[in-house]
C-alpha cells in the first residue's frame, strides 16, 4: 500500500512542483525559527532547516509516511540573503544582484516517524542582468519580490532580469524536482503518483552521480 507524501510546508509554489511531478501529497505546514546561526554557511543552513521542517512535521504523519522539509535560500559571497519585508528591502536587495552572479541553495529532507531519514542539498548559480532603477521601482510595486528569498521569484516578472542559470531551474523557484525524484526513486517504499503504477526502480545510479560531480564542479568554477 502506497501513502501520499506529506509536505511539511505553505509554499504554493512547492505544492506547484510537487504536482508537477505527478505525486500524491498531502500538506502540513509547520512554524519554526529559519534564522541562520552566527556563521552558518547557506548550505549548512538548508540542510538544517529542511531537517527541522521535516521533523516538525512528523507528529502529523502515519507512522510508514515519508515527510518532505525543504528550505531555499540566495546568497550573494556567501552571505544570506533574507526575505525582504517592505520595499525598501527588496530594492536595496535587487540593486545588490544587479548585473553580478548569485547562488540559490536548497535543502531537501524526507523522514520517517521509524527515524528513517535522507538529505542532500543542491546548488544552483544565477546571474543577473544590470538592472535599472526604474525597473526596480517598478518591479517593487508589484509586491511580487515581498516575502522571497533575494527579493525575487524566477517564474514570475524577474524572468527578465536573468541573464543565465547554471543547475536546476526548479531549485531557484523553491524546490529541485531532478534531484528530489531521485531521491524518492532510491527509498524502498516510494510515496504514491497520481494515475500511474508503480515507480520503476532506478537503473541509471551511476549516471545520476557523475552527472551530480559535473554539476559540482561547474558550480565551483561559475
Amino acid at each position: 500500500m502506497t501513502r501520499p507524501l506529506l509536505l511539511a510546508s505553505a509554499s504554493p509554489r512547492r505544492r506547484e512542483l510537487l504536482a508537477q511531478l505527478g505525486l500524491q501529497f498531502t500538506v502540513a505546514p509547520v512554524d519554526i525559527d529559519e534564522s541562520p546561526w552566527p556563521g552558518e554557511a547557506p548550505v549548512a543552513l538548508v540542510s538544517r532547516l529542511s531537517r527541522a521542517k521535516a521533523e516538525a512535521a512528523l507528529g502529523a504523519a502515519d507512522p510508514q509516511q515519508w515527510v518532505l522539509g525543504a528550505d531555499t535560500v540566495v546568497a550573494l559571497e556567501q552571505e544570506i540573503l533574507g526575505k525582504p519585508g517592505n520595499g525598501v528591502a527588496a530594492a536595496a536587495m535587487l540593486r545588490r544582484l544587479s548585473g553580478r552572479g548569485h547562488t540559490v541553495y536548497s535543502g531537501l529532507y524526507l523522514a520517517r516517524r521509524d527515524h528513517s531519514g535522507h538529505g542532500r542539498s543542491v546548488r544552483t548559480r544565477v546571474r543577473m542582468r544590470a538592472i535599472e532603477d526604474a525597473e526596480i521601482t517598478a518591479y517593487v510595486a508589484t509586491g511580487e519580490p515581498l516575502g522571497k528569498a533575494g527579493a525575487y521569484a524566477i517564474q514570475g516578472r524577474a524572468a527578465a532580469f536573468v541573464r543565465c542559470i547554471a543547475g536546476s531551474y526548479s531549485n531557484v523557484v523553491g524546490l529541485p524536482l531532478f534531484e528530489l525524484e531521485a531521491m524518492l526513486r532510491g527509498l524502498p517504499d516510494p510515496p504514491g503518483r497520481v494515475g500511474s503504477g508503480p515507480w520503476p526502480r532506478p537503473t541509471n545510479a551511476p549516471a545520476i552521480a557523475a552527472r551530480g560531480r559535473s554539476h559540482e564542479g561547474m558550480l565551483r568554477g561559475a
